[in-house]
């Protein structure tokens, strides 16, 4: 039996996410408590996150904790875990993905496809910005910032006509009854890793692998290794409109990836691949292959757009 400190945000979602690790690991014997903290990307609400340094302040703190051995480990939703973790820290243990997809939410508009023209839709994701205009160019798209709560109060409010937000957390929350429907990914591709929780730790750290060790999902492992691997190549982070998202077949993966212009003026680019995959190097590989085949067409976009064909 050992006594871990979990590192996490304060926000309700990141406390349930904590909470159910510490639950997890007690289960093993472990005793654990919580360590919650208010990170930069919490208290920045005014501005997006790609105007202000990206998703990395939303782990900055954490990673703070760890390495002052104020915490043993930190709970995070994959998808704000930057792709290049800094020296001396690594993702230890994914966990069992919850559903990955992306959720209309409104009060009055069963789908984004009701919306009237020049409706207002609330995200601050410039994947859901791009992916959004790619379905409905009429809508008018605002920033959207704040926690899970903080979001739900502003649609209540009248601020928005419909907002999107991650399926997974509203579905740990007990709040699935908020969800209209829900985006088949061939309408919305999801964000790379999202819907799964990784867990951080200072690398050396083996008495905390092995604690994590029951907790890891090969599975999950496999599939967000292949998502992260496109956004690392691509150079993926919330400054860029990209979606990665992977399904096994058996044990053949099946990979597409999206960018978009949030703005609407580019269309929409699309990549796609599969291979057999049994270990995180054939995932990685496949990551990248398809990242390279995006590159290549993004560009082509872009020097499209440049001479008017």
């Amino acid at each position: 039996m050992q006594h871990f400190t979990i590192a996490t945000r304060e926000s309700r979602l990141a406390l349930w996410q904590a909470n159910h690790v510490k639950a997890l690991l007690e289960q093993q014997g472990h005793q654990v408590t919580l360590l919650g903290m208010t990170t930069l990307g919490d208290q920045i609400l005014d501005r997006s996150l790609s105007k202000v340094g990206g998703k990395g302040l939303f782990v900055k703190e954490l990673e703070t904790a760890l390495q002052d051995g104020k915490a043993d480990l930190a709970v995070h939703s994959l998808k704000d875990v930057p792709m290049e973790l800094p020296p001396g820290f690594e993702l230890a243990c994914v966990m069992e993905r919850e559903d990955p997809r992306d959720a209309w939410v409104s009060p009055k508009y069963a789908r984004l496809q009701d919306l009237p023209q020049g409706a207002v839709v609330g995200t601050s994701s410039l994947r859901r910005m791009a992916l959004v205009r790619a379905l409905r160019p009429d809508l008018k798209i605002e920033p959207l910032r704040g926690n899970l709560d903080t979001r739900l109060r502003k649609l209540d409010e009248g601020l928005y006509d419909g907002i999107v937000l991650a399926a997974a957390g509203l579905m740990r929350l007990g709040l699935a009854e908020r969800i209209r429907t829900v985006f088949e990914t061939t309408e919305m591709l999801p964000a790379a890793g999202q819907g799964a929780l990784g867990i951080e730790i200072c690398s050396g750290r083996d008495d905390v692998t092995q604690a994590l060790s029951h907790l890891m999902d090969t599975k999950t492992w496999l599939v967000v290794s292949a998502e992260r691997a496109v956004s690392r190549v691509m150079g993926g982070s919330c400054s860029m409109p990209l979606a990665a998202h992977a399904v096994f077949n058996g044990t053949v993966l099946e990979m597409r990836a999206a960018w978009g212009d949030p703005e609407g003026v580019q269309p929409l680019v699309h990549a796609s691949d599969k291979a057999t995959v049994t270990d995180t190097a054939s995932a990685v590989r496949l990551g990248e292959e398809v990242a390279r085949q995006l590159q290549a067409r993004v560009q082509a976009a872009v020097r499209a757009a440049k001479t008017g064909d």
